[in-house]
């Protein structure tokens, strides 16, 4: 009687059944912007150079505004490539040189979400924004070892850099900190 030895599972067959490809995000990012211009492409394609394949991302809309110190509040739906997806809220506070408002849609990249419990807390991150009529743009927060990377298209008179965070939470709330 033969028998067939078990073979460990190869750590990059894994991640790639767990992770996003780059085509996939695209078509999937696309759809939700109901854009296919090169610039999505283009900001796609920076992020998955600079932090790889992500195994989840958040589909959602925000308003924020800023004269000096700024607020952002979202909402949207997360999406892990496992299966799972839940609903959830953001809001944080900025300060810096900023000016304007906006309202975006954001395709949010997930890197290193080993539970969806993980991303409720504060992310902190620097942003650069210009909306002057539309565009898209990108900026990376991190905890520990969880990135997030948001894409933003935005419309709205919003100009400046700050600095800040974003607290995700289970429900909405108004409180910024």
């Amino acid at each position: 009687m033969a028998m067939a030895l078990a073979t460990p599972c190869n750590a990059t067959e894994k991640n790639t059944k767990d992770t996003y490809e780059q085509n996939e995000v695209l078509s999937i990012a696309e759809e939700f912007f109901d854009d296919r211009a090169a610039g999505l492409a283009k900001v796609v394609e920076k992020a998955f150079k600079e932090k790889g394949k992500p195994n989840g991302f958040i589909m959602g809309s925000e308003a924020g505004g800023a004269i000096g110190i700024g607020l952002r509040y979202g909402k949207g739906t997360l999406k892990i490539k496992s299966g799972k997806n839940m609903d959830l809220f953001w809001q944080g506070p900025s300060v810096g040189f900023d000016f304007g408002g906006n309202a975006s849609k954001v395709f949010t990249l997930v890197y290193h979400l080993e539970n969806p419990e993980q991303l409720f807390q504060r992310f902190p991150g620097v942003d650069g924004s210009l909306y002057l009529i539309a565009g898209y743009g990108v900026n990376y927060q991190q905890s520990e070892k969880i990135v997030l990377a948001p894409i933003r298209s935005g419309a709205g008179l919003r100009a400046g850099a700050s600095v800040g965070y974003l607290h995700y939470t289970r429900k909405k709330s108004w409180n910024p900190f």
